[in-house]
């Protein structure tokens, strides 16, 4: 006979090591498969991938431990995501010690998250930002460690960073700024400079853009639910991504 409450335990557990930021897996693989589809797979891209996502589980625990002083509280998660960051993180250092360019500016923007979480002001919209920039930098380490030059993946850098900064200030007037007319104003304000800029970098980027656009436009005035804008979401991001990489 099946164990009725095993289902139940497992999810528990899933809970427990996995957050519940389901946006955030778009800005942490969008930006990595850009960097790969324009510099070129290589193997190392694969412990790339796990030392990034377990780096962002790592410091995500570690910023609830910062928020709430009790680091106690989230030691297991800390102890099975630091040894994995670690290790796999060192083999991508080893294998293209130029990554290590990168350490200083994430340092930064770690430390600008911490501020934050000591705050317990995780939404600011500094916050956000530099959490967009942390994720669209992958962009640019994912081409290094193909050995290939920053110029090469510039383009795509700049795509997923317009895309992802408009995606913070869109998904506010979603959900917690929905109400705000002053920023919905400015959140199309931004998507109309970044329509400029991509008109400026490659036609296929300007026709996304104007459907991101739009979307930040239209949108608001639709009572969606989180779910939905989620879809939608899911959707931009693959468009931003096919026109980051064939630009």
């Amino acid at each position: 006979m099946r164990d009725g409450g095993s289902g139940p335990a497992r999810r528990r557990t899933a809970r427990q090591y996995i957050p519940p930021q389901h946006g955030a897996w778009a800005m942490l693989l969008v930006p990595w498969l850009a960097g790969v589809l324009v510099a070129g797979f290589r193997w190392l891209h694969l412990p790339l991938l796990v030392a990034w996502l377990a780096g962002y589980l790592l410091s995500y625990y570690a910023l609830q431990a910062v928020k709430t002083r009790r680091p106690s509280r989230f030691r297991p998660q800390l102890l099975l995501y630091a040894p994995i960051t670690a290790v796999v993180g060192g083999l991508v250092v080893l294998g293209r010690p130029e990554v290590l360019a990168y350490a200083p500016a994430y340092a930064f923007l770690l430390a600008v998250n911490a501020y934050h979480a000591r705050l317990r002001r995780e939404r600011a919209l500094v916050n956000d930002l530099a959490s967009v920039v942390q994720s669209c930098l992958m962009v640019l380490v994912a081409a290094t460690v193909a050995g290939a030059g920053i110029s090469r993946a510039a383009l795509a850098f700049v795509a997923v960073l317009l895309f992802f900064t408009g995606t913070v200030l869109y998904v506010k007037t979603m959900i917690r700024e929905r109400d705000n007319p002053a920023y919905h104003r400015i959140s199309v304000i931004y998507h109309v400079l970044a329509f400029a800029v991509a008109a400026c970098l490659d036609i296929t980027l300007a026709v996304v853009f104007a459907v991101l656009l739009a979307r930040a436009a239209a949108l608001p005035r639709y009572r969606l639910t989180p779910k939905h804008v989620g879809i939608i979401e899911i959707g931009t991001s693959a468009l931003v991504l096919l026109a980051a990489v064939t630009a």
